[in-house]
C-alpha cells in the first residue's frame, strides 16, 4: 500500500509497514527510515492508543489480539482514503492493481479458464491472485481485497453480500451405477451395498451430515463412507472415477450431470440450499479493482 506523509507522521501508516514488511527493519526499508525511527513511531502510536500492538522478538514481530483488531479497522479506511484521493485527481473508474481474493475451492472449476481470462482481458491493468482457502481466517491481516465463500453467513466486521444459494445434489457416476445400481430412495444408502464419500467440514473437522430436504421434509440418512476428503476437486473425482456416491454443490456439478457424466440419484429430493456469499472489508470507497471483480462474479453467476 502507498503511504501518505500525512499517515507517517501519525505513527498509522509505520504501523501499517512494519504489518506488511513483517519486521521493523523490513517496514524501515520500505519507507526509507531508520529502524529506531520506526520503533520510536510505533512506541508513539501505542502509547496514543494505550495499547500494546506487537508482540517483538529478537527474530519475528507478531500483531498482539488488540493490534490485529486495530489493523481490521484502520486499514480499510487508509484504502478507501487512497481511493477517494484518486478519485479526486480524475482516476476514479481506473482498474488496476493486484488483486488478491480469498476463494472458495468449489469456484475454482467455475472462474478459471474463459470466464477469468475475458475479465483479464477487459482490465489489462490488473493482477489477479487467486488462493484456494478452506476458511475465511481474517481478511484484512492476510492482505486480501475480496473473499468468496460458501456456507452460512459468518459474524464478523466484514461486509457480507450475497451472491446466490445452490442446491445440494446427489450424484454418482454411470460407472458407479452400473456396478452396484441405481438407490431407489435416500435410505438405500445407509448400508453395505453402496459405498459413499464423506467430506471433510473445514469448520468443524468432521464430514458434513448426510440430508435431503423436499417440501420443507428434512432427511438425515446415516453413512459409513470409507473414503473422507477435504477437498472439493478430490471429492469430484473420487466421485467421477465411480469410487462411490457423493453429495456436492449443483453448481459444480449441473454441467457433468448434463454431459452425462454424473448422475443424479434423486433430483426429487433437492431443497437443500447453501449460499455463496462475497467478503470484503469496506462498503466505503471499494476500490475500482474490488467492485469490478464483484460485478463480474454477480454477471458470470446469473
Amino acid at each position: 500500500m502507498k503511504i501518505s506523509t500525512d499517515n507517517l507522521s501519525s505513527g498509522i501508516g509505520v504501523f501499517a509497514a512494519v504489518v506488511e514488511a513483517g519486521t521493523f527493519v523490513g517496514a524501515s526499508e520500505a519507507l526509507g527510515m531508520s529502524p529506531p525511527g520506526v520503533s520510536r513511531a510505533i512506541a508513539r502510536l501505542e502509547k496514543r492508543l494505550k495499547i500494546r500492538l506487537f508482540n517483538r522478538t529478537t527474530r519475528s514481530v507478531s500483531l498482539t489480539e488488540g493490534g490485529r483488531r486495530f489493523y481490521e479497522q484502520v486499514m480499510p479506511h487508509l484504502a478507501g482514503l487512497e481511493e477517494a484521493a484518486a478519485a479526486a485527481a480524475g482516476s476514479a473508474s481506473a482498474v488496476s492493481g493486484r488483486l488478491k481474493i480469498n476463494l472458495d475451492p468449489v469456484l475454482y472449476r467455475t472462474l478459471l479458464g474463459q470466464p477469468l481470462d475475458d475479465f483479464m482481458r477487459a482490465h489489462p491493468d490488473v493482477e489477479v491472485e487467486l488462493i484456494a482457502r478452506d476458511s475465511l481466517g481474517s481478511l484484512v491481516v492476510d492482505g486480501f481485497d475480496l473473499a468468496l465463500r460458501f456456507g452460512e453467513l459468518r459474524t464478523s466486521t466484514l461486509v457480507a453480500r450475497k451472491l446466490l444459494d445452490s442446491a445440494i445434489v446427489t450424484v454418482a457416476a454411470p460407472s458407479y451405477v452400473n456396478r452396484f445400481g441405481h438407490p431407489s430412495k435416500p435410505e438405500d444408502i445407509n448400508g453395505p451395498a453402496h459405498s459413499c464419500l464423506e467430506f471433510r467440514n473445514p469448520e468443524t473437522g468432521v464430514a458434513f451430515p448426510w440430508e435431503f430436504h423436499r417440501k420443507g421434509r428434512r432427511l438425515k440418512v446415516e453413512t459409513e463412507g470409507r473414503l473422507t476428503v477435504n477437498d472439493p476437486s478430490a471429492l469430484l473425482n473420487a466421485c467421477l472415477a465411480g469410487s462411490g456416491i457423493a453429495q456436492m454443490l449443483l453448481l459444480g456439478a449441473e454441467h457433468l450431470i448434463t454431459a452425462g457424466l454424473l448422475i443424479n440419484l434423486f433430483p426429487d429430493w433437492m431443497d437443500e440450499r447453501y449460499p455463496l456469499y462475497a467478503y470484503y472489508p469496506t462498503r466505503h470507497h471499494l476500490p475500482a479493482k474490488t467492485r469490478a471483480f464483484l460485478d463480474f462474479i454477480v454477471e458470470l453467476l446469473a
